[in-house]
């Protein structure tokens, strides 16, 4: 005669099974990704490989701009005396270099945005990376970032994370 019925055993089974599980030790940790993002030495050299390849586009508009603003200086100052052929191919002109530095801050600002992007993804990716092998090096078997209201600093492993990103530039 069975005295136990069988869900029963499987219930005793999964209590068991849960006890074992809690009683074990969590290691959890807690990174904060803007902090790494902000203090990251990666994140400076790639600021300065973005200025370095955007200086050349920055100082065309800049040319630009001025062009544009003696043109508009000269026609302020002279228009009222000038031929009116003349101040008409200067508005047209003017207009001309409106739309010229206009195209060319969209083309730079579409340019740098999708360069940053790129750079990073590069720097998440390292980032990543270097979470996960301390991670496995320490033995965490949870490592928490976004959405985290509130870590202690027992948990918290951001500057161990700049430090060797620090180390790997």
């Amino acid at each position: 005669m069975n005295l136990l019925p069988k869900h029963s055993l499987y219930l005793i089974l999964a209590l068991w099974g849960f006890s074992s599980v809690a009683s074990a030790e969590i290691k959890i940790g807690f990174v904060n990704a803007v902090k790494i993002m902000e203090s990251a030495p990666q994140v400076e050299s790639a600021n300065a490989r973005l200025e370095k390849e955007f200086a050349p586009k920055q100082r065309r508009i800049g040319a630009l701009r001025q062009q544009l603003s003696k043109a508009d200086s000269k026609l302020a100052k002279d228009g009222a005396i000038m031929s009116e052929s003349k101040r008409r191919d200067l508005e047209r002109d003017i207009i001309s270099k409106r739309r010229e530095l206009q195209r060319h801050q969209d083309e730079f600002r579409e340019d740098y945005n999708i360069r940053r992007n790129e750079e990073l993804d590069k720097l998440q990716k390292k980032i990543i990376e270097e979470i996960q092998r301390l991670a496995k090096k320490e033995r965490y078997d949870m490592i928490l970032s976004d959405g985290v209201v509130w870590a202690s600093d027992k948990v918290d492993i951001t500057n161990k994370v700049l430090k060797n990103l620090a180390r790997s530039k």
